[in-house]
């Protein structure tokens, strides 16, 4: 536990990727197997279930510290991070522990079942026998909130130096469900069962934001240019008869979408589809809104498939009869993948192709992303033909050219502090619109601002406060901002009716009043 903690704190400390690589192959190679696996899963948010609240860690370390619950929780406010502030308010008495990363958690999954004394003696006593660090990467681990700065790509990289097997390799035997306590590093990473492989998706490659200077440096004709489809990213998986759906996040779907599994019957066997998830009903795609009420159903009724049916439009296929193909060039998948879905293009299949489109210069492929709403897409996608499907967000090949974000103005009403550097600043903003001649909230929104800016901001909210509660603090209703954000739709969940995807402030308006602040029926006529 002392060299994970010691690991934790170089990775924190240091900005340079050379340094994390280093510090963190040096930690593979020093540590046991169970450890390394653990610190693996760790990393890439596989972390044990919280065996109890946080209500009762606060009122624990409350009484460990002296503190009055009162005084306990604005210092919580203050630093903003539980894990930190529980470790800075209780020092290690005399003892030092020495423990695995391992064993420890081990211990931490067994609380499960115990009473809550027995659980409060545990957790007070691994308090008070760690060292500062120590203990607030115990609390993290803890309440699940273990968040370090690095990336999947990075860790895999170092553990490619550590184990001496390639990093794209890693990279796929990491994806999928898999559990340090029902697995090992041999089983998993150094000599895995093939039949374990058949549900792992491959890593999904991600596009980087265009760069407007690939016009003037390349031609047109060198580019698969396609719409950029408002969904859900998924792979698609038909191995041994058997049908997986895989979400960018890691996520196994199968359940949630039980029309597609009859492409487990249409697709030969071997096959990977790299594609997104679309509502799609009668013929015409749906907004994300329609989308998330089937991610967020456990069980899925005839009326579910029904009222919101969806479909699959495949961007690019990375196995083809058990072959992985992904080093193939872009424009040799596509044409096997037009050839797989020939036989797909009937109305009633659950899988579209995401069709490429010609231009003849870049001022055309302008006006098509101009015109992107209409075909419901969110901008287009410009990939180089002869590219591979990487691993992660690798520049240079794979481009997404987003349309104009909508905006609107609205009012701020209420802030609330950030984390980390900026936990003493108001950060986290909530905003609203007229409606009857009522303000009423429509969305939340925390980027946008410079540091100076924020400042004011932050300084506006403490000078303006007309209620506190908690960490959220109501304000006068004075300042005007320029909300921007992607996409539009009705919610019943939303006090003002309609939800916005990846809102964000655009600028202060310092020019309008609060009465030229728009209103929900303005918000609504962006609907179309």
């Amino acid at each position: 536990m002392r060299k994970f903690a010691s690991l934790i704190k170089t990775l924190d400390s240091t900005n340079k990727t050379n340094l994390k690589v280093e510090a963190l192959s040096n930690y593979f190679l020093k540590s046991s197997n169970e450890d390394m696996l653990w610190a693996i899963a760790l990393m890439s948010h596989r972390r044990p279930k919280r065996p109890m609240t946080t209500t009762l860690l606060r009122q624990w370390a409350s009484e460990e510290s002296d503190l009055p619950q009162w005084l306990f929780e604005e210092s919580y406010h203050i630093v903003g991070d539980l894990a930190e502030t529980i470790s800075l308010l209780i020092t290690q008495d005399n003892s030092s522990l020495k423990i695995s990363l391992t064993d420890c958690i081990k211990e931490i999954i067994s609380l499960k079942d115990k009473r809550d004394e027995e659980k409060k003696k545990y957790i007070l006593k691994r308090w008070k026998g760690f060292n500062n660090y120590e203990r607030f990467v115990f609390n993290k681990i803890l309440t699940g909130g273990f968040r370090i700065g690095i990336s999947q790509k990075l860790m895999t990289r170092a553990l490619s130096k550590a184990v001496n097997i390639e990093e794209h390799i890693i990279a796929h035997r990491l994806m999928g469900e898999w559990d340090p306590q029902s697995t090992s590093l041999e089983k998993l990473i150094i000599n895995p069962n093939p039949k374990d492989q058949l549900s792992k998706p491959y890593p999904f490659y991600l596009a980087y934001p265009i760069d407007l200077d690939l016009f003037s440096k390349s031609d047109v004709s060198e580019w698969h240019i396609e719409h950029k489809w408002d969904g859900m990213r998924a792979q698609l998986i038909v191995r041994d008869d058997n049908f997986y759906l895989w979400s960018r996040g890691e996520d196994l779907i199968t359940k949630n979408f039980p029309e597609l599994k009859i492409l487990s019957e249409q697709l030969p066997n071997g096959t990977v589809i790299d594609g997104e998830l679309l509502p799609f009903k009668n013929g015409v795609i749906g907004d994300f809104n329609t989308l998330q009420k089937r991610i967020g159903k456990k069980n899925i009724s005839k009326k579910d498939l029904h009222e919101n049916p969806i479909i699959i439009m495949a961007y690019d296929l990375l196995e083809i009869g058990d072959k992985d193909i992904r080093t193939q060039p872009l424009f040799e998948r596509q044409k096997k993948l037009e050839v797989i879905l020939k036989n797909n293009s009937n109305l009633s299949s659950p899988i579209r192709l995401s069709k490429h489109m010609k231009f003849e210069s870049w001022d055309e492929v302008e006006k098509e992303r101009e015109n992107a709403s209409k075909e419901k897409s969110e901008g287009l996608m410009i990939k180089r033909k002869n590219s591979k499907y990487e691993v992660g967000r690798i520049k240079g090949n794979w481009w997404k050219w987003k349309s104009d974000p909508k905006t609107i103005d609205a009012v701020l009403t209420y802030a609330m502090r950030g984390h980390g550097r900026r936990t003493n600043l108001y950060t986290d903003y909530t905003f609203a619109l007229w409606n009857k001649g009522e303000l009423v909230t429509f969305a939340k929104a925390y980027s946008g601002l410079n540091d100076r800016e924020i400042k004011e901001v932050d300084r506006f909210v403490k000078q303006n406060t007309l209620n506190r509660f908690g960490p959220v603090r109501q304000v006068k209703p004075q300042l005007v901002f320029e909300i921007a954000f992607e996409g539009v739709s009705l919610s019943s969940r939303h006090k003002s009716g309609v939800s916005v995807r990846f809102p964000r402030i655009l600028r202060q308006r310092h020019d309008k009043k609060i009465t030229e602040a728009n209103s929900v029926e303005d918000l609504k006529k962006l609907l179309a």
